[in-house]
């Protein structure tokens, strides 16, 4: 393949990259999205295997590496359960930081590029200095969010004494390394600084991601996805590979401005995520001080009356959270809505846009159950229809249905939009215990007259509401 049909090619991946975002905006179209983003990725990778750039020895490494990676993602494609994709992702994640790493040291000591100038070398040292520097903390940020998010480390934030000052230390050392490392006159003498530079930004990974609670997870997701993205574009920069270049920062924008949407919806800007320290470890009680404690009795409630108060109901609507992922409670709740639904009540999903670990992870789950996409709604969709709601259906869901964020200026989630179940006339949440949610705040919710509690594992109660709907 030449060159020219070699740039062809990419221009076109790059439009079915770009279709391909613009599929998954929305639920309806996502599918094809996908479809669009698997052709482009073929062709980019057809057009760079037969590209002018890569002689007949490299065939069989190519073809070995593509053996070996597509054999791993097929048999991780068919063994990851729906539920696991969260820390599947941040997993994927750190494999582009550790790609732009192992790229970064390739480049250094390939001794065949010949550059015209010395401002020409500089720049191209720069690129790798910059790429390995983002790909480390990519690749051991993602690692500890894979930790976290898969229940291996607990979701609690470590909060090291002077953090701030730590991180600032290490950013100076880097900044003086770096200079160190453009000014060697040598391969071995550069080495050294740019090991060092790996090292403490590997560290750096560790210790921003550590010190995020369970609570910004879905932010801490979506950075990490900015982070391959512009740790992929670096690695374009390195290659001079335009078409990595354009789709690392595809990537990258795309998450960033995801990690926006996700901080705008917890009331959060982005610097108060990396400062960490929101959120304790899932289930935990809430801490001393934390917002105005509630007071009041919880109102129990059986599989047998929820199904009875469903069954009267014209109007319900159903709030998924992490406690159905964890339960896989998503097909029978797709049984439920649809036997709901043939006795003429109008049941629908309020989805809020941090509801899980990761965004849209609510959606990928009623998706993934069949649930149709024209009843599965956004918070600012719905918020509004919950006072001529008669059941408000909570799975799993805590932080997200806190009506602290609204009425307690103390609360550490003040401000936070949340879903206004409590305006429907009956709102029923499940949940196994009294535990606080990942934000450690306790729960007003539960105590308010209208609402119920129905304890149990979310898909045995909700297999069991099932049963009485049938019966």
């Amino acid at each position: 393949m030449n060159a020219s049909l070699s740039t062809v090619s990419y221009i076109g991946s790059t439009i079915l990259f770009i279709l391909s975002l613009g599929g998954l905006s929305n639920p309806e179209t996502a599918r094809r999205g996908n479809v669009f983003g698997m052709i482009g990725m073929a062709v980019a990778v057809v057009a760079t295997v037969f590209g002018p750039r890569v002689t007949a020895g490299g065939y069989a490494w190519i073809v070995a590496a593509l053996v070996v990676g597509g054999s791993i993602g097929l048999f991780a494609a068919k063994k990851v359960q729906m539920t696991q994709m969260p820390e599947l992702v941040a997993l994927m994640h750190s494999l582009v930081g550790l790609a732009a790493c192992l790229v970064g040291f390739a480049s250094y000591v390939d001794t065949s590029t010949v550059f015209a100038t010395p401002a020409e070398k500089s720049i191209h040292e720069m690129e790798i200095y910059v790429g390995i520097l983002i790909g480390a903390v990519t690749f051991s940020g993602s690692i500890i969010a894979f930790g976290k998010l898969s229940g291996k480390i607990g979701g609690k934030p470590v909060l090291l004494p002077g953090r701030h000052w730590l991180n600032l230390l290490g950013l100076l050392i880097v900044i003086w390394f770096g200079r160190v490392f453009l000014h060697a006159e040598t391969i071995g003498a550069g080495m050294t600084p740019l090991i060092v530079m790996t090292a403490i930004a590997l560290l750096f990974g560790v210790h921003m991601v550590m010190a995020i609670g369970g609570a910004d997870m879905p932010v801490v997701v979506s950075m990490l996805n900015s982070y391959s993205g512009w740790a992929a574009a670096a690695t374009g920069f390195m290659l001079s590979n335009d078409l990595l270049i354009v789709v690392g920062a595809l990537v990258g924008s795309s998450g960033a401005i995801l990690s926006y949407i996700m901080c705008r919806a917890m009331n959060r800007n982005f610097i108060s995520v990396i400062a960490g320290g929101f959120g304790t470890g899932g289930g935990a009680p809430a801490a001393a001080g934390a917002g105005a404690q509630p007071a009041g009795e919880v109102s129990p409630i059986a599989a047998v009356e929820t199904a009875e108060l469903l069954r009267e109901s014209k109007n319900v609507i159903i709030v998924p959270g992490y406690g159905m992922a964890v339960a896989q409670a998503q097909h029978t709740v797709f049984e439920i809505t649809k036997l709901l639904r043939e006795k003429g009540v109008n049941v629908r999903f309020g989805i809020h846009p941090v509801a899980g670990r990761m965004p849209g992870h609510m959606n990928v789950l009623l998706a993934e159950a069949k649930v149709p996409y024209d009843i599965v709604m956004e918070m600012d969709e719905i918020n509004e229809d919950f006072p001529q709601t008669d059941v408000a259906m909570v799975i799993g869901a805590n932080d997200i249905v806190n009506p602290a964020a609204q009425d307690d200026p103390t609360s550490p989630i003040a401000g936070m939009p949340v879903l206004e179940v409590w305006k429907a006339k009956t709102s029923i949440v499940m949940k196994r215990s009294m535990a606080s949610g990942y934000a450690g705040v306790d729960n007003p919710l539960f105590y308010k007259d209208n609402n119920r509690m129905l304890f149990g594992d979310a898909k045995k109660m909700l297999d069991e509401v099932l049963g009485a709907l049938k019966a």
